[in-house]
């Protein structure tokens, strides 16, 4: 089977690729650097010819809320307009847990819209929602840096490692498409600033973690739902004390 990768070069979309060719599949990853734009249409048509199936786990090139929205409503309908005329049956997109219990998140509400522009085309899909990565812990903690103290929400999270998310996006690849949303999350919930707390810790960050429940993350506040998954989620393997020792080690 073909299956085209979009973002393929990217820290999902590189271990994606990997697991796919293990399985026996033609792989291409696709990206800008290879000659396929999203957002201007540009290789399209060639990368897609003889797919089957397409995975976009792109991301954004700036996460400021006018050009966010306009690149995911925008890369979102060439790809699936150049899907259905391939004739691809099946299109895949990571999403994130709780985007559409975050409306005040310029960068949620783009995720939003992208995953709107998939349910109205023809093509068969599936969402992939996941929740924030183990590999973001040093991003949050840096993005909420002032000083020497790290200032996050304690909101709930049930984080994931990237190699978790990838295996699930492997077997959604391969399935039948289901025409709808499914969740990925870690296999235990932490609160946010403990997250962080812990991460700096593990490599002796002499910042310190300070808790503020006003504290905003992607632009928004955060609650004990914000960002935790619903009872059906697929869990991944990997608790974050054992990503934590192999990351660090």
């Amino acid at each position: 089977m073909k299956i085209v990768v979009i973002g393929g070069t990217g820290l999902i979309g590189t271990k994606l690729v990997n697991n796919l060719r293990q399985r026996g599949h033609e792989v291409v990853a696709a990206s800008p650097s290879s000659g396929v734009n999203t957002f201007t249409g540009e290789g399209l048509a060639e990368v897609l010819t003889g797919a089957q199936v397409v995975v976009d786990v792109a991301n954004a090139p700036s996460w400021e809320d006018k050009a966010v929205l306009e690149f995911f409503e925008t890369a979102g309908r060439n790809l699936l307009a150049a899907e259905v005329a391939a004739g691809v049956s099946h299109h895949v997109a990571l999403s994130i847990v709780g985007a559409d219990r975050l409306p005040a998140s310029g960068y949620l509400r783009a995720k939003v819209a992208q995953e709107n522009v998939i349910k109205a085309s023809k093509v068969p899909f599936t969402v992939v929602r996941s929740t924030q990565f183990f590999e973001f812990a040093k991003g949050i903690a840096q993005s909420a840096t002032e000083g020497q103290t790290v200032r996050l929400s304690p909101g709930l999270m049930q984080p994931i490692a990237a190699d978790d998310v990838a295996a699930a996006l492997t077997d959604v690849a391969v399935a039948e498409p289901l025409n709808d949303t499914v969740e990925v999350a870690g296999p235990e919930p932490i609160r946010m600033d403990e997250f962080a707390r812990r991460f700096l810790s593990a490599t002796r960050d002499p910042r310190k973690v300070i808790t503020d429940v006003h504290a905003l993350y992607f632009g928004t506040e955060l609650n004990d739902q914000s960002l935790t998954p619903g009872d059906n989620a697929r869990l991944g393997l990997t608790h974050y004390e054992e990503w934590l020792s192999r990351s660090t080690s």
